[in-house]
């Protein structure tokens, strides 16, 4: 039989099975058959890793050592974190568009396994899996450079107390990371959605029509208020989750506002979009045939 031709019946789950199983399993062979995802965060954390261990050296030379150390232990994990949203960013503009030019989607729908669980395991990838990994990779970095950054101080008569601003940094990555995944859970839904749509480049199809509205209001209506729509969703988070300005440093538990983040419409709103553009997904793969 011709397997392009072949008409495959999605099978319900066997009985006695576990729903979260199928679920797990499917987020494991996506890891297994995406080695990017944490082969790209663990390159960007041993760059890091180097960078801040010498940047904290050269600090404790210099001088006292004080917040010049204390800096750059605190702001290692930005690039780690940008770097698993860059991967996730790419990851899910081809997670669903991937099967279908591959023509694996031949195959997998011929599992027990449903369009709903295939979609929400995709999602997971950048929405759960890639920020705990860049939590665990952020930690150790710090872990590692700690005694680095003691010894340092020691060594140059500073007082190693002023290290004691760190020990708020734990939760401070936690909370972080965990508002960041909510505000950009849309985001990435979205990038699902062209995936499982598009039948060309659906990374162009996913930024090009959003650039496009925004130079349309511009020449007719001479506003930019969906452009600021853009920016308040790239930023947000940091806005409505912390009481500071962007940029800057942040080190006590004071500076963190969750019933500010938590009553801010832009969440909610963009959560609702987000489950939105997950079950326009499902449907979209139910019906979508190989490229």
């Amino acid at each position: 039989m011709n397997p392009e031709n072949a008409t495959y019946v999605e099978r319900p789950p066997q009985a006695g099975l576990s729903p979260t199983r199928p679920l797990y399993w499917s987020i494991r062979r996506e890891l297994w058959e995406n080695r990017s995802i944490y082969l790209a965060p663990l390159i960007v954390t041993a760059v890091v890793l180097f960078g801040t261990f010498m940047s904290t050296l050269m600090a404790a030379a210099s001088g006292p050592a004080g917040k010049a150390i204390v800096k750059p232990i605190s702001m290692a994990p930005a690039p780690i974190m940008l770097a698993t949203f860059i991967v996730g960013f790419f990851y899910a503009v081809e997670a669903l568009y991937g099967e279908r030019r591959e023509r694996s989607i031949l195959f997998f729908k011929s599992l027990p396994v449903s369009d709903l669980t295939t979609v929400l395991s995709k999602a997971a990838i950048p929405i759960a899996v890639l920020p705990a990994i860049a939590l665990i990779l952020s930690a150790a970095t710090q872990l590692i450079l700690l005694p680095v950054a003691f010894l340092g101080s020691l060594s140059r008569g500073a007082n190693a107390s002023q290290l004691g601003a760190l020990l708020p940094e734990p939760v401070i990555m936690v909370y972080g990371m965990t508002i960041h995944t909510l505000w950009f859970a849309p985001i990435f839904c979205w990038l699902l959605l062209i995936s499982a749509w598009a039948r060309r480049a659906p990374i162009l199809w996913a930024i090009l029509p959003v650039l496009m509205i925004a130079g349309l209001e511009k020449m007719v209506f001479n506003s930019w208020y969906f452009m600021n729509m853009l920016k308040y969703r790239m930023g947000g988070a940091i806005r409505e989750g912390f009481a500071t300005k962007p940029g800057t440093n942040i080190t006590r538990f004071t500076e963190l506002t969750p019933l500010n983040f938590l009553s801010s419409p832009g969440l909610w709103v963009g959560l609702m979009f987000a489950a939105a553009c997950l079950v326009a997904s499902v449907r979209l793969r139910r019906s979508r045939e190989p490229i």
